[in-house]
């Protein structure tokens, strides 16, 4: 196992926008730094449905005043990757990419021991950035397992004539039986609440209430799946349990943050339902000295709250804080 001779400034964790954004902040600072991610570089964006489209505009994605150029009023994810690929490499970012993050003990708020797949890294400060989308709320059903049943959506080629049962009714559920439909697939919805969420995005929220409307896409309001089976699936309804033959399930009911890897770093989350770290506002330091918060992972549960676009200033405030103690310090 590697161990390095050197102690970083900083060790960010995660390869997103926003772990990228801390980068570049860490270089202006002239700060040594590491950016450490499991996967290739930003991991869970290259893992977005291929035809995902933001609901940003492609200003509000930008990172330390890089244009992003698009030549659609929304951005596609191709493009996405595009820009920051780009950015990482023309500034020459120190990454690690395909190296996952196992532990990290910290001694006091000046050492920080960060165990990985390969190796042991020791740190000043500690970054996590690491998004909510590796961990997809399971239902606890039986035969969630089965091989026909998947939590993650990438292409509608794959469910062409098949029966395919979507659950949700938020924009991946949206998206994914939308397209699914238009590529020629026999389309179920399975929606919890009476209707199609209000957080879908504006201009495809009309498409799906009117595909529902005019029987293109069938749906189920006020229903859950009791039981998936090899060819059919059991719903509960307002009507009573209903059995339907099918041949693709698609759970796509949201996904969470690795709490049980925040709270092995010492990290306290809220007891509630919403199960939000603790950290300060405006250091966004959590109560383990020296280590950080950074985009999504703040939001616990309400993976809505924090995005791109209103979360790229946690990269300014963290070096800020950052640079400001280590100068204290030394």
């Amino acid at each position: 196992m590697q161990i390095p001779n050197k102690t970083y400034d900083i060790i960010i964790i995660g390869s997103g926008p926003i772990g990228i954004a801390c980068g570049l902040e860490a270089k202006k600072h002239n700060l040594s730094y590491l950016i450490l991610e499991k996967g290739c570089l930003v991991n869970s964006l290259y893992h977005y449905p291929s035809n995902m489209t933001f609901f940003s505009t492609s200003e509000k994605l930008e990172l330390d005043n890089i244009p992003f150029i698009s030549i659609n009023p929304k951005p596609r994810k191709a493009e996405a990757l595009e820009y920051y690929r780009r950015i990482a490499v023309s500034n020459d970012l120190n990454i690690n990419l395909f190296e996952k993050v196992l532990s990290i003990e910290s001694e006091d708020e000046t050492v920080h021991s960060i165990k990985t797949s390969k190796g042991i890294y020791t740190s000043k400060k500690v970054i996590i950035a690491t998004g909510f989308y590796d961990i997809p709320n399971y239902l606890g059903i039986p035969g969630e397992d089965l091989p026909k049943v998947n939590h993650y959506y990438n292409d509608p080629h794959f469910y062409a004539k098949q029966k395919t049962i979507v659950v949700g009714a938020s924009n991946s559920a949206v998206d994914a039986a939308l397209e699914i439909y238009r590529k020629g697939g026999d389309v179920t919805m399975i929606v919890r609440t009476p209707e199609i969420g209000q957080r879908v995005k504006y201009w495809v929220r009309p498409d799906i209430i009117n595909r529902i409307e005019e029987g293109s896409i069938k749906a189920y309001f006020e229903a859950e799946i009791a039981e998936i089976k090899e060819t059919s699936v059991i719903l509960k309804t307002p009507e009573g349990e209903k059995i339907l033959e099918n041949d693709f399930v698609l759970l796509l009911t949201g996904y969470r943050p690795n709490f049980g890897f925040l709270k092995n770093i010492g990290i306290n989350i809220s007891q509630d339902e919403k199960h939000i770290p603790e950290y300060g506002k405006e250091s966004m330091e959590t109560n383990v000295s020296g280590v950080y918060l950074a985009g999504v992972i703040c939001g616990g549960m309400e993976t809505h709250k924090w995005f791109i676009e209103n979360s790229r200033i946690h990269a300014q405030m963290i070096l800020q804080d950052i640079d400001k103690k280590i100068k204290k310090a030394s």
